[in-house]
Order: structure tokens, then C-alpha cells, then sequence
């Protein structure tokens, strides 16, 4: 494709020794990383939002930076971007064979395990399917992925009716830490309690980083709106009441 072609030439011209831009020069694979997540995030951001354009932008800052680790890999000697794209070509053909080939599958749920065994078969130096998951995602889109990852091999509740005794049970655990004033046994309980959230959130199809995402922007309009409030009145969050503030956060409630 044209268009591609001509980002690769730009990455190579603003990575030349000689001529190109000091910034991009400078830059290697761990200076960019915090950028890649900033990048991704403003895509998932787009897609939030709905913002049909902000996505095609953001999609581009995205794909400008899988260019520019594979510009810089290829200068180390290691791959190029040509060698990326033949191995996600060859993976997705493989893990597809109910396309590709004569694999005959029922449903998404066939499909995922079949990509599940298909995985593990080219991993073989892999000692558990867990293994693959990255250590350093959130923590909550991490409990879903070893969630999935052990449902996919037949570990995992039918339904989330059942999981609902479970919260229960996790939640009387933790209450008997904080009774008996044990603040690691708090810790580890709180930790179970989410991990019981997010299963409960999976079975419902809910994506609880998304969710949370969407509670916290919402606890945030308000508070802004509370700080709106007090601003015209000419007052000090700090030296109001908690029955004050109580009061504005129910006006505020109200409107968003």
C-alpha cells in the first residue's frame, strides 16, 4: 500500500544518521514505551467516545510507533517491519484454520479455544498458558486475562449466578480481617474481592476497566460540579461540612 510504504519512508528518513531529526534519533525501545501506552490509551479514549475521527488519528499515532520499533530493530539487526508483518500474517492464518483450512467450529467460543490450542502448541517452551500474559498490565484487565485464559481450557464458572455466593463468602472474609485489625489479611481479601468482581463482570460480558473507567470520569464530573457550586458562593471545599458537601453531591447527581 502507498500510504504505508510512505510512512516507512519517513520513519527512515527522520532515523537517518546523517540528516534525520535529532528527537527521533535520540529515542530507543524503552523511551518510547511510556508514549506506545499514552498512544494506546487515547485509541481506547477514541473508541469511548465514539470519536470516529479522533480514532483514525489516534489509530495513526498507534501504527506510527509499531513503524518506528521495527525501524529501530532493523538497525540493531534483529527484524524489520516486513518480518512483523509476515509473522502476524502466518499467525492468523494458523490460528484461523476454520477459514483457512477445513477446521469446522460452532461457535466463538469453539474459536477461541481452538486459538487457545493452537497457541500452545507454538509455544511449546511456555510451562503455562499463563505464562503469555504480560506482567506489567492493570491489574484488572490482567484478573480477566488469566480468567479466560483458564476458561478456555474448561476452568470457570457456568454462569454468574454461583459467583454471586462466592463475593459473598470473600466479602465475610475480608470483614473478619478488619475485625481482628489484620491489615495484610485486608489486603489479600480486598485483592479477592475485585478478582470475584471482575469474574462476575466477565460472565456479563461487562469489561471492568472500562467500567471503572466510566464510574471514575463520572465521580469526577460531579466533584467538578460540587467545586462549580462552591466556587459561586465563594467557599472553601476544605472548610465545608461533610452534610454540605452531601447535599451538593446530590445536587450534582442530578445533572450528571
Amino acid at each position: 500500500m502507498k500510504q504505508f510504504d510512505e510512512l516507512v519512508a519517513i520513519m527512515q528518513r527522520l532515523r537517518d544518521k546523517e540528516s534525520g531529526c535529532p528527537w527521533d534519533l535520540q529515542q530507543t525501545y524503552e523511551s518510547l514505551k511510556p508514549h506506545l501506552i499514552e498512544e494506546t490509551y487515547e485509541v481506547i479514549e477514541a473508541i469511548e467516545k465514539k470519536d470516529y475521527q479522533a480514532l483514525k488519528e489516534e489509530l495513526g499515532d498507534l501504527l506510527l510507533h509499531i513503524v518506528f520499533q521495527s525501524k529501530m530493530a532493523e538497525e540493531n539487526g534483529h527484524f524489520n517491519i516486513k518480518d512483523v508483518l509476515t509473522k502476524i500474517n502466518k499467525k492468523m492464518i494458523n490460528r484461523h484454520p476454520h477459514i483457512f483450512s477445513d477446521k469446522k467450529v460452532e461457535s466463538a467460543e469453539d474459536v477461541v479455544q481452538n486459538w487457545e490450542k493452537i497457541k500452545k502448541k507454538e509455544k511449546k517452551h511456555r510451562k503455562s498458558i499463563l505464562d503469555e500474559i504480560p506482567k506489567g498490565i492493570p491489574a484488572l484487565i490482567k484478573a480477566k486475562r488469566v480468567q479466560q485464559k483458564a476458561s478456555a481450557v474448561g476452568f470457570d464458572w457456568k454462569a454468574a449466578e454461583p459467583i454471586f455466593d462466592k463475593l459473598q463468602e470473600e466479602i465475610k472474609e475480608f470483614q473478619s480481617a478488619y475485625q481482628e485489625n489484620d491489615s495484610q489479611e485486608m489486603e489479600y481479601e480486598i485483592g479477592d474481592i475485585l478478582f470475584t468482581i471482575v469474574n462476575i463482570a466477565r460472565q456479563l460480558n461487562i469489561d471492568s476497566e472500562f467500567a471503572l473507567q466510566k464510574s471514575v470520569e463520572k465521580f469526577i464530573q460531579r466533584f467538578k460540579l460540587m467545586e462549580n457550586y462552591l466556587n459561586e458562593e465563594n467557599k472553601d471545599i476544605s472548610k465545608c461540612g461533610l452534610n454540605e458537601l452531601e447535599i451538593l453531591w446530590e445536587r450534582a447527581k442530578k445533572k450528571a
